[in-house]
């Protein structure tokens, strides 16, 4: 029959092992919020870059320099 220090320990384990699953968890949706921000932000200076180059474009028609 197990001992109050073996089952103390038993706990402690148990214990621990959520403690480290659940940390695995939160780390994983760190990483999917960061993924994500990245990717937002890559397609926020997609458009950025287009939106400068049509009003380069316009500049250059609106001066005749688009020949």
């Amino acid at each position: 029959m197990a001992d109050n220090s073996q089952k103390m320990s038993y706990h402690a384990g148990e214990a621990k092992g959520q403690a480290q699953e659940k940390a695995s968890g939160m780390m994983d949706r760190a990483n999917n919020a960061a993924q994500s921000a990245k990717e937002s932000m890559q397609e926020a200076g997609s458009q950025m870059k287009a939106t400068a180059q049509g009003a380069a474009d316009a500049v250059k028609n609106a001066t005749g320099m688009n020949k």
